[in-house]
């Protein structure tokens, strides 16, 4: 390198060009180089690829597909005991939720192609459709009721709930309806940011209550306050609004005996005589029995009987029993660069409606997740909410994979995606023509004759 004192150490990178030389170095000079150099050249190899206008759509569709396939493995894993409880097929719920993630897989393609403006012609027909359903659910008859809440409806070959594309109602929404108020300068009037937009969210979440899913609600409460937040909000009206939730979630809470119980599970670590926390507390066996390493797929023991749900809300603490500390860390890297680009889509684009729908979904995501996680590691009271991309669930894996379309649909139209995309298939379309006009001459290699031995 340019400027080395003594062979092995490098000079201090210079401005302008140092990235690229430290980036193009050959590897002997990079072996020849001292630690900081090596590490200096790492840090701008890693800051040159993450700046790279196709880094968020590949981060998130290569960590969504790395989620499905271990949830898949996890769920057919943590569920085999619970089939032959109940005398099924030993693939049953292993099949479904294949079947979920090859349906979202469509939804997921079909909205990546989706151009934003059709999406937003989509808002009203779906806000409309999900309202009507959650209706329906209401009516007794039409709902059906799985643990103590009503939030399904069967559809004879399928079980559908309204409550999870409600999620993705409101993402679309909320986007449209912020973007186009931003258009018309509305929104420094506090009445416009509000409403219809905070009205709108409560219907939608009274709605969801009358079924008993406070889990979800929490899912709608976060989206609403990331929208806020990413409009700009006034820090005054973004507190008076959160304290306004923080009093009716409280009372939500204290008037549910059962949601008190699971509130009074938070950080406990060992049984009592008056609180039943059997569910948090096997929970937190099972990671502890993992280890570092876990104890090995389809070695777990808490999926006996012990842990209740390991296939859904409590996947991550199976997850931690047969995969150890390494596949823990690994999910929550996953969901760390799904966070990462989600957030990297919704501030590289000059669009409103792709910045608030992308905060949105971003939100989404890692909310759940971290309600989730929480709720299986004792630091959050359990809410019931499944893990995205992972846990077993038709309906939650159908909004979530929607929810990833959406936003690589966004990563896609970037402006810096689009250059890189536009360079590359012209690229590729000049070569292909290339190797139609020029093709290349078929040789057959032959070794290079030797040379005549002496004689002596």
């Amino acid at each position: 390198m340019a400027g080395e004192g003594r062979a092995g150490t490098a000079a201090p990178p210079e401005r302008g060009g140092s990235r690229l030389r430290l980036i193009s170095a050959t590897t002997t000079t990079f072996k020849s180089a001292g630690p900081i150099a090596r590490l200096r050249a790492f840090r701008e190899r890693a800051r040159y690829t993450l700046n790279r206008p196709l880094t968020p759509y590949y981060l998130i569709l290569g960590a969504t597909l790395l989620l499905l396939v271990l949830g898949l493995v996890m769920v057919f894993s943590s569920s085999q005991i619970l089939v032959m409880q109940r005398h099924l097929p030993i693939t049953f719920f292993f099949r479904k939720q294949l079947i979920a993630a090859l349906l979202g897989l469509v939804l997921m393609v079909v909205l990546a192609r989706t151009p934003p403006r059709i999406q937003r012609a989509l808002v009203y027909p779906l806000l409309a459709g999900v309202i009507g359903a959650l209706v329906l659910v209401a009516i007794p008859g039409i709902g059906m009721e799985v643990n103590g809440n009503r939030n399904w409806i069967n559809l004879g070959f399928f079980q559908v709930q309204p409550s999870e594309f409600a999620k993705l109602a409101l993402l679309l929404w909320g986007a449209d309806l912020l973007a186009r108020k931003q258009k018309g300068r509305l929104l420094d009037q506090w009445k416009h940011l509000l409403v219809p937009l905070v009205p709108g969210t409560v219907l939608l979440m009274l709605l969801i209550m009358l079924g008993g899913d406070m889990g979800t609600t929490m899912i709608l409460i976060a989206m609403l306050f990331g929208l806020l937040w990413m409009v700009g909000a006034p820090l005054r009206l973004f507190g008076a609004t959160l304290g306004i939730a923080a009093v009716a979630c409280t009372a939500l809470v204290i008037t549910v005996p059962h949601r008190l119980d699971r509130l009074a599970c938070v950080g406990v670590t060992s049984a009592g005589p008056n609180v039943d926390c059997y569910q948090a507390l096997h929970g937190l066996y099972a990671f502890a029995a993992g280890g570092p390493f876990g104890s090995g797929l389809g070695a777990g023991v808490e999926k006996w009987g012990q842990l209740p749900e390991a296939h859904t809300d409590f996947i991550f603490a199976a997850t931690g029993e047969e995969l150890g500390l390494v596949g823990t860390l690994s999910v929550l890297g996953l969901f760390a660069a799904l966070g990462y680009a989600g957030i990297r889509v919704a501030i590289g684009t000059k669009d409103p409606f792709v910045r608030y729908a992308a905060g949105a979904a971003t939100t989404w995501i890692m909310a759940q997740a971290m309600i989730n996680l929480g709720s299986a590691l004792g630091l959050l009271p359990i809410a019931g909410v499944p893990l995205p991309l992972f846990s077993y669930g038709g309906s939650a894996m159908l909004s979530a994979m929607c929810a990833i379309g959406v936003l690589l649909c966004f990563a896609r139209n970037s402006p810096g995606a689009k250059a890189a995309l536009a360079a590359r298939s012209k690229n590729s379309r000049s070569r292909g023509l290339l190797a139609r006009v020029l093709p290349r001459r078929r040789t057959t290699a032959r070794p290079a004759p030797r040379p005549a031995r002496r004689e002596r």
